[in-house]
């Protein structure tokens, strides 16, 4: 049996806007995506030329008088302020650093 030739029917019409609609929501969907993925990289490089930049590097450190702070320390054992076993740390650890 033959088709009707002519005007397509009520399902064939049916049908041809599901697939239009269909194709439009596919095309849709896709661009939206795309227009995010856009929006997504140019906030990326908004905040990368938004960012601080690197603070500078902390000075150097001061390069501690060895006499003079040896001294001190004397000076502190002498008024009692340091024990000789205070004061051998403290010298100790000033002559290794």
């Amino acid at each position: 049996m033959l088709g009707r030739m002519g005007r397509p029917g009520l399902l064939g019409v049916a049908a041809r806007t599901a697939v239009v609609a269909g194709t439009a929501t596919a095309v849709s969907g896709r661009v939206h995506e795309h227009q995010m993925e856009r929006m997504e990289q140019q906030q990326q490089a908004q905040q990368a030329q938004q960012a601080p930049p690197p603070a500078p590097a902390p000075p150097a450190a001061v390069e501690v008088d060895l006499t003079a702070e040896l001294q001190k320390l004397a000076d502190m054992k002498a008024s009692g302020i340091l024990t000789d076993e205070e004061f051998a740390a403290a010298k100790a650890k000033l002559l290794a650093g």
